[in-house]
């Protein structure tokens, strides 16, 4: 089934009101109460974010190696530089991984160039088809088919691969449930005060996990047509469809990545790190009042 289109919970959904059996018993420590508040404002922010701009069609790539390529290259550099490089490097016809295999370093310096710390990357790009080489016989399926926590550490061993760029090749090339947490999601959590900037990565990767559990459980019973266009004129993350954006996903995965396409879109258009447009942003009626 595939959900690239999908359904986005109403306000009166109990499934999202009871998440965990233990949040129900009486005399529950303050802090998983306050875990469990955080985690249904999150759904409120994802149901409102949806509402206003449906399906996002993020990641934008054709292929897989793509994607993890991309995620490479949008290290600490905007997408609009990885789009250059991923231009040049589609006009060398060097987005395959045998292309990458092959090519001398020095070219391929020269074409990712416009992404920033060329150098860095195109060593780590070497790295990644080397490491596929020697443990999956160069090939992604085999990679993709291993358990989600094992094929998880062996990326993160990986050099140049962090946790946000481990769980992009993980969700959006491999389709294996895990929520990518970035530089745009903990700004947004920070202003709204659910979690400070600084918090750790596993933490806020759980919380949003946690809350987007009851999109899935409620959504798998209802048609593939029930969410909304994109509105028209209002900016989010959206890109046109792509290959690698309307392929079969399970509906966990489809969930989460419409989340973190959203809140790119938020990132982007409102949430700026040295200035915030909140007035015009979906989520200004979440803003606590201080």
């Amino acid at each position: 089934m595939n959900f690239g289109k999908f359904w986005s919970p109403s306000e009166d959904d109990t499934s999202a009101q009871n998440t965990n059996p233990l949040d129900s018993h009486q005399g529950v420590p303050h802090l998983l109460r306050a875990r469990k508040e955080k985690a249904r404002e999150i759904l409120r922010y994802y149901r409102a974010l949806y509402g206003a701009w449906g399906p996002q069609h993020w990641w934008p790539a054709k292929t897989r190696f793509e994607v993890i390529v991309g995620a490479y290259l949008t290290q600490n550099t905007a997408w609009t530089n990885v789009e250059l490089a991923l231009t040049n490097l589609r006009a060398a016809q060097g987005l395959s991984i045998k292309a990458i295999r092959d090519v001398p370093l020095a070219k391929l310096e020269q074409l990712i160039r416009p992404s920033g710390y060329f150098r860095q990357k195109a060593a780590r790009l070497k790295g990644f088809v080397a490491f596929l080489d020697s443990r999956y016989q160069g090939s992604l399926d085999l990679l993709f088919a291993q358990p989600t926590d094992k094929l998880r550490e062996e990326l993160l061993s990986l050099n140049g691969i962090g946790p946000e760029t481990a769980d992009s090749i993980l969700l959006y090339a491999g389709n294996h449930p895990v929520f990518v947490v970035d530089a745009y999601t903990r700004r947004i959590l920070d202003r709204h005060k659910l979690l400070q900037e600084k918090t750790n990565y596993e933490e806020v990767r759980e919380l949003f996990e946690r809350a987007l559990a009851p999109v899935v459980h409620r959504q798998e019973t209802l048609p593939k047509n029930a969410a909304p266009p994109l509105a028209s004129g209002l900016p989010g993350a959206a890109h046109p469809p792509s290959a690698m954006s309307t392929v079969t996903r399970t509906a966990l995965v489809q969930v989460y990545n419409e989340m973190h396409g959203l809140i790119v879109g938020v990132g982007k258009n409102y949430c700026g790190k040295s200035q915030a447009r909140c007035d015009e942003c979906p989520l200004q009626k979440f803003l606590p009042h201080i």
